[in-house]
């Protein structure tokens, strides 16, 4: 009876282990799903003012969903939506970015960014490719993103913080205005603070 006990002792904790090792695996059959903190995130584009100089414009207002996929570690599905209306530069360029010249924020209220790609150079870094919409033009855009965390790591069950950061020309989006005194290469840089969903 004793050795019937301690078999059957023996067999309850194999099992036990067991669990213990499928359950990472179950949690990875599905996907890795996020909403944007919006107070904890914004968007930055830098560009050159008359070649000795920079302008940073700041929007602080963006919401969006960040999914990652076991299934395909490829996989991205990220929308990030910025409102243009909040942009500012703490100088009064910001009523001309605003304007007809640049981001036209009365016929376009909203730039767009949507991640299609992902690629991990690292633990915590990967190239994320997608596209860029404003003023209603889409381009592509290749962004170099670092992550607070290894992302497939936390089992979606924590913040994630990533900073991407990529380069665009403004005249490709009919921004065109000012060309000797305003660079034609914009840098982008997303920093967001992604909360599970």
């Amino acid at each position: 009876m004793t050795g019937m006990l301690s078999a059957l002792t023996r067999l309850l904790a194999a099992f036990a282990s067991l669990a213990l090792f499928l359950s990472p695996m179950a949690a990875m059959a599905g996907d890795l799903r996020y909403v944007v903190d919006k107070a904890a995130s914004r968007v930055d584009a830098k560009v050159a003012f008359f070649g000795i100089a920079s302008k940073t414009a700041s929007f602080p207002d963006m919401s969006g969903t960040f999914n990652l996929s076991f299934a395909d570690l490829e996989a991205l599905d990220m929308v990030v939506d910025i409102d243009a209306r909040t942009l500012t530069t703490g100088d009064s360029q910001a009523k001309t970015l605003k304007g007809k010249n640049f981001f036209d924020v009365a016929h376009y209220p909203t730039v767009r960014f949507v991640g299609q790609r992902i690629k991990m150079t690292g633990d915590k870094t990967a190239d994320v490719e997608g596209r860029i919409t404003a003023r209603g033009v889409t381009r592509p855009i290749k962004l170099a993103v670092t992550f607070s965390v290894p992302p497939y790591s936390t089992g979606g069950t924590q913040p994630i913080s990533i900073v991407g950061t990529g380069v665009i020309d403004r005249r490709q989006f009919g921004m065109t205005a000012y060309p000797f005194i305003i660079g034609s290469m914009v840098k982008v840089t997303i920093r967001a603070r992604m909360v599970p969903n």
